[in-house]
């Protein structure tokens, strides 16, 4: 079979929390083609914003003769870019990205795989917005989730279950060759400051275990709308010695914290608005460093950690029960290292990268062929 020429459709292009999409664009195998951005903005990586063709005049005097929308010609901008482009099959990242592509979709006949990540397949008010999830169900071939919750919650919005792949996201290779020395009483975090990831929480926990572990230091890394507010909730306590922000850190940067680090720890919560992970990469990464992770019962963290086993789980909005667990792996050391190498474990029999990918490529060429059959 010849090689496939892959459409990658994302909202964003290189969102740092994001390595999933990057993994995606990096490892299919195939021809990747990846745009990114709004359909009325709509860029291709490597040409830049779509509109600037040539045939643009050309679409413009349509839309006015046939007295079209906007959406119509941003639509043949972009179906005139897959036929160009020769593309096989289209895979969304984020199922509330792909409604307006749609229209193009199905005019060219071309295969869809979509792939919810966690906000799409939660949020009350994104759920009520796209209730063209209905015409996305019936179009794709196949619905990939993250996690067994948002499989339910997929089931529940009218996904046909045939269609349904649980496909676990997979930390970079780099994160086993880590050797933690559980030396340090260091607990480290990292990912978004956002609500559902709520650090307030984190910190009000690591509070508590303080007067009865004054040298032990929680390691904050990450960027986002609530990073103010956590830096001042930090003042507030007097924990600006025991509690460092350290921003936005690459992978192998990551990895060297998590190597000195005696836990991993996020206290994640469903918001009122809905909002809920998937499955985190950062507690995927953790375990295949060998750490323990402490978090809360919550998304695709139940489907990873193993309670008692590979870590503490806890339940949402309980700081108590995860000061608790910290206090416990604070005490034992070996604990901690008996927990981390069962995670480790875990992640390498049934969450590796390879495996992620490995998936997705067998669906994408899965598709192509039975679109090849149709035709």
């Amino acid at each position: 079979m010849k090689e496939n020429r892959i459409a990658i459709i994302s909202p964003v292009d290189d969102a740092y929390s994001e390595t999933f999409i990057q993994a995606h664009k990096n490892l299919l195998k195939g021809k990747v083609y990846f745009y990114y951005g709004t359909l009325a903005k709509q860029k291709l990586s490597g040409f830049g914003i779509l509109e600037n063709t040539w045939k643009k005049p050309f679409y413009k005097i349509q839309r006015n003769f046939f007295q079209k929308n906007y959406s119509w010609y941003y639509q043949q901008i972009l179906l005139d870019s897959f036929k160009q482009n020769k593309i096989d099959v289209v895979l969304a990242e984020y199922g509330n990205t792909i409604g307006p592509y749609l229209p193009v979709l199905r005019k060219l006949n071309l295969p869809l795989i979509v792939h919810f990540h966690g906000y799409d397949a939660s949020i009350l008010e994104v759920i009520e917005i796209n209730k063209s999830y209905k015409d996305i169900f019936e179009y794709a071939s196949f619905i990939i989730v993250v996690s067994r919750k948002m499989e339910e919650d997929i089931l529940r919005l009218g996904c046909p279950r045939a269609k349904l792949i649980y496909n676990v996201y997979g930390p970079n290779d780099l994160f086993f060759n880590n050797q933690p020395d559980f030396l340090n009483l260091q607990f480290f975090a990292a990912g978004r400051f956002v609500d559902k990831k709520a650090p307030h929480y984190t910190i009000l926990a690591f509070q508590k275990v303080i007067k009865e572990f004054p040298k032990a230091k929680l390691i904050m890394a990450g960027d986002g709308p609530l990073i103010y507010s956590c830096k001042n909730l930090v003042r507030f306590l007097g924990l600006e010695k025991n509690v460092l922000f350290v921003g936005v850190l690459d992978q192998k940067k990551m990895s060297k914290y998590l190597e000195k680090s005696l836990a991993f720890v996020q206290h994640s919560v469903r918001t009122e608005y809905g909002d809920m992970e998937g499955t985190p990469l950062t507690i995927l990464e953790a375990s295949a460093a060998a750490l323990p992770v402490i978090s809360t019962r919550h998304g695709g963290i139940v489907d990873i950690i193993k309670e008692n086993k590979s870590g503490f789980l806890v339940n949402e909005h309980d700081v108590e029960g995860m000061a608790k667990s910290m206090r416990k792996l604070l005490c034992n050391n070996k604990l901690a290292k008996e927990m981390g190498e069962k995670g480790r474990g875990i992640i390498k029999n049934s969450f590796t990268l390879s495996r992620h990918i490995s998936v997705l490529n067998d669906l994408l060429y899965e598709v192509k062929k039975q679109d090849k059959s149709i035709k």
